[in-house]
């Protein structure tokens, strides 16, 4: 089986942030939102296709993109979480391309960690690439787009637990700790803006 050649661009900005308390998604470092980085750091992988999974407030999320090409796409049961979002976007994911998929709210995020991981799945036996954080696998991942259309009907259910069921050799994992700061809690919010990943909240 050849690696796909291809590949599309999955974002996951649909949440409610409710722990939070403020939108994880127009947070800033260096006066970007983190929706819009993201958006900009995955389209420069040059994805046939980038998509967006909005759901909570996505009218004001869809504007921060307005200088942005992607298809945006709602996921109208955005408080069952991530299966939701990753199942509103199976209808736009081709079953033979690999599918970069995304969440908005890593700010230690780079380019170079995408493209590692594009690289990987193309050779691994799995097509597929995670990122290996406190030996967990977690997002940004590369999975094969067919992954989409076999998701789980209901629940909260991502990839994770089919690439775990993988061999540890059949998966590339890209060693990023750095990656494991994503901001859920005003604790991770505080973290962040000492560490400098992300500007000051007036």
């Amino acid at each position: 089986m050849e690696p796909p050649s291809r590949h599309v661009a999955v974002v996951l900005a649909a949440g409610g942030s409710s722990r939070l308390g403020t939108p994880k998604q127009l947070l800033r470092r260096d006066g970007e939102t983190l929706l819009h980085r993201t958006v900009r750091l995955v389209a420069a992988t040059h994805p046939v296709r980038v998509i967006v999974v909005l759901g909570a407030d996505h009218e004001r999320f869809a504007a921060e993109l307005a200088d942005l090409p992607y298809t945006r796409v709602i996921n109208a049961g955005w408080h069952s979480g991530l299966g939701g979002s990753l199942r509103a976007a199976a209808a736009h994911v081709p079953a033979d391309h690999a599918a970069l998929t995304v969440a908005c709210d890593q700010p230690a995020l780079k380019e170079h960690h995408l493209h590692a991981l594009l690289a990987g799945a193309r050779t691994a036996p799995a097509r597929s690439a995670a990122t290996d954080i406190g030996n967990a696998l977690g997002v940004p991942a590369v999975v094969p787009g067919a992954w989409f259309r076999e998701l789980d009907a209901h629940g909260d259910h991502g990839f994770r637990d089919r690439l775990r069921s993988l061999p540890a050799d059949a998966v590339f994992r890209l060693h990023a700790p750095e990656l494991a700061r994503d901001i859920d809690t005003p604790a991770d919010l505080h973290a962040a803006m000492v560490a400098g990943l992300l500007d000051a909240v007036p």
